[in-house]
């Protein structure tokens, strides 16, 4: 029955949403893009947002679980909350992703899973942007894949208080609260979120109920500061200060002389725990004059984990950057040419001790000419070990007419190996190189329909090579290559339709499949507004053929969620989300649990 359901959809709904409708194209403006502030509109690149109202309406806890509603995305954890989360675009692992907070880079050197989008919750955020493709020729390093740059809110006009409280299976406890106030000189925003959840076990093996083993807990508190000082109407500075600290309860791999018992010993191990302490800061001074927009600033990044029970490594460091920026405007102020340098340092203390710098030049210019968008970047980037590097991106949108468009984008782009690759003493290679990508995207799109053809090539990709015992170069090109088809439309007055579907080729340089990428992914949505005060939302996704490292099948099969929306006035709100809605059963990651049926109750309060 299930095969048949799971088919079924994938031949009735080969389509996706863009997560925002037509209407509210023309209010929506994105950063990441060029970095700088434009209409959605007027973009090139290939990217979707996730806007507040759908996070509010779907109460994501975390941000990988918003990430992977979107088309091109799909998202892989060893366990439940807290446990190691993949987020991949296009077929790229978190290690080829660029993350940022409110442009504050977000990936960890200090380890080899790039992005911790484990500890990333769902706090007082604004929007998510997703650019899909090369962006180095933009970010530089670390954008293979693309960027996700997650914008946190901030205050508006007046004074105001909002808190929300949720709790579920699991014994999950959620607690939020932002408190903001704006006027004409200054403003202030300061939100905080709590999760606290029992959780379940993160080990499992195939085919064993979750409650037969010992569970393994997350705790996770995100601060959030964001303040700006208006010192006259040409001249802003602004700060933002963001806290990440929690604490993984995970369980440790047992080796057993019965290799048939290792699963059920790890998934009973006790005791194990890490711990996370991180904090992003960005101090930026703005200058807005009739010829210009310039941007100085400075981001500062502490990255703290720690092992207490001593079963894995301890990692500190520290990430210092500076920047400058100018943007100058032309043809009545509808395209710019932006300039721009940058100088990194980035630390990874412990056992490594090691030093990595970084110093860049980039221009962009963007030309808007009748119905036609054309976007050209380049970026000159020099590290101290290793060779300099020219990186860019060409991007054109052409609106046929107000409804119909065609747009295509070409990049280069390249990732340096993180410390723990390079100098690790048991699987560290010093001779280990940049690896280089290829990018490129057409996308024709006709009101809320859009096709997406993708094809992105890597040379010499880095990996762990079980031949050595160590981190290598591959020989050759491995391929990424597929579709999107993305669709949001009404079905009724009252209910709205949401669909997008993936189809990814992905394989290494010898051919073969890469390991925990889904072939095909198919996202639905329904939401219903047809009762007043009351929004009814069915969800769900089918994912297609996905194979772990071991050759285990971890794919062909669909999960439903639902939620359930009821505002009570217009102070008070209350929400009931359910996921897995069926109780499927399924592993995502080989001998790795996922949750059973769950449920959540919601209360928010603003004023």
């Amino acid at each position: 029955m299930q095969k048949k359901l799971s088919t079924s959809l994938v031949a009735s709904f080969l389509l996706a949403t863009n997560l925002f409708s037509a209407q509210n194209l023309d209010t929506i403006t994105v950063t990441s893009a060029t970095k700088s502030t434009q209409s959605i509109k007027d973009v090139t690149s290939n990217i979707e947002v996730i806007t507040k109202d759908e996070i509010q309406e779907r109460h994501f806890t975390t941000v990988s679980e918003a990430l992977n509603t979107l088309a091109g995305i799909d998202v892989v954890s060893n366990g439940g909350l807290g446990n190691t989360t993949s987020v991949f675009i296009r077929g790229f692992d978190n290690q080829r992703v660029l993350v940022l907070i409110d442009g504050i880079n977000y990936n960890d050197h200090t380890g080899i899973s790039g992005a911790r989008l484990e500890h990333l919750m769902i706090n007082d955020i604004e929007q998510i942007e997703v650019i899909k493709g090369a962006q180095s020729g933009i970010w530089g390093a670390d954008a293979n894949a693309g960027v996700i740059n997650i914008i946190t809110s901030a205050a508006k006009e007046g004074s105001h208080i909002n808190s929300s409280v949720e709790i579920g299976s699991y014994n999950t406890k959620k607690m939020k609260a932002s408190v903001s106030h704006k006027n004409k000189i200054f403003d202030v925003k300061l939100s905080a979120a709590r999760v606290l959840s029992d959780g379940f076990t993160s080990q499992a093996p195939r085919g064993r109920d979750i409650d037969d083993f010992e569970k393994d807990g997350y705790e996770n508190t995100t601060l959030n500061l964001k303040t700006g000082l208006n010192i006259n109407d040409k001249n802003r500075v602004e700060l933002t200060h963001t806290i990440i600290n929690a604490k993984t309860e995970y369980d440790a791999t047992v080796y057993n002389p019965d290799f048939s018992k290792n699963l059920v010993a790890s998934a009973n191990s006790t005791g194990h725990e890490l711990e996370t302490k991180n904090s992003y800061s960005s101090l930026n001074y703005l200058n807005t004059n009739e010829y210009s927009t310039v941007k100085l600033y400075g981001n500062y990044s502490i990255i703290n984990r720690d092992d207490p029970t001593g079963y894995t490594t301890n990692f500190d460091g520290k990430v210092k950057e500076f920047g400058l920026s100018t943007q100058v405007p032309y043809l009545n102020n509808s395209s710019f040419v932006q300039l721009g340098t940058s100088y990194k340092v980035s630390t990874h203390e412990n056992d490594v001790n090691k030093e990595l710098r970084n110093k860049a030049v980039f221009i962009t210019n963007s030309t808007k000419y009748d119905n036609a968008i054309f976007t050209q970047s380049l970026r000159y980037d020099k590290y101290d070990l290793f060779d300099n590097k020219l990186t860019g991106k060409i991007g054109l949108k052409y609106n046929i007419t107000s409804e119909l468009y065609v747009g295509s984008n070409y990049g280069t782009a390249y990732n340096v190996p993180v410390f723990y690759k390079l100098y690790n003493t048991y699987a560290g290679n010093i001779n280990l190189q940049p690896e280089t990508t290829k990018s490129a995207d057409f996308t024709i799109g006709y009101k809320t329909l859009s096709l997406t053809y993708f094809n992105n090539k890597i040379e010499n990709m880095i990996d762990y090579d079980y031949s050595t015992s160590t981190y290598n170069n591959l020989d050759g090109t491995t391929k990424l290559k597929g579709y999107e088809i993305s669709y949001k439309n009404d079905l009724t007055q009252n209910a709205l339709l949401s669909l997008n579907y993936t189809q990814l080729s992905a394989k290494d340089n010898t051919g073969e499949k890469l390991v925990r990428r889904a072939d095909r992914k198919l996202n639905f949505g329904v939401d219903y507004y047809g009762i007043d005060k009351l929004h009814l939302n069915l969800n769900g996704q089918y994912i297609g053929s996905r194979k772990d490292i071991s050759g285990v099948q971890t794919g062909k099969y669909t999960i439903f969620n639902t939620v359930l929306n009821y505002e009570i006035n217009k102070n008070f709100s209350t929400y009931l989300k359910v996921d897995n809605l069926f109780n499927k059963y399924y592993q995502v990651v080989d001998g790795y649990a996922t949750p059973e049926r769950s449920g959540y109750i919601g209360l928010k309060a603003t004023f």
